[in-house]
């Protein structure tokens, strides 16, 4: 999903969250949730869009509707290993969309 599908699918009330996860501190990727499926998002040539920061994540979604948003740390060692289960990154703590 890019971000207009992310965008368009947010304000028809489809998108049910949206995860800022960090991968290594330092790098970051967003997921939409809808349902009980998680989506990447990503550029406009399909690679996982690269987020630098919680201010830079917030810039970029500017435009959505309030959704729920979280800050996920995925856990080192399954960064390490692969994650057995996609949803093995951790919980995440709300933070403010806008």
């Amino acid at each position: 999903m890019n971000l207009q599908e992310l965008t368009n699918r947010s304000l028809a009330g489809d998108i049910d969250e949206i995860n800022l996860v960090s991968m290594e501190g330092d790098i970051y990727v967003l997921e939409a949730r809808m349902g009980n499926r998680y989506y990447p998002v990503q550029d406009v040539l399909g690679h996982v869009l690269s987020v630098r920061s919680v201010a830079h994540a917030r810039e970029l979604l500017h435009a959505l509707p309030a959704v729920p948003f979280h800050l996920v740390h995925a856990v080192v060692h399954d960064e390490m290993v692969g994650m057995q289960d996609e949803r093995d990154i951790g919980d995440g703590v709300p933070i403010p969309l806008h």
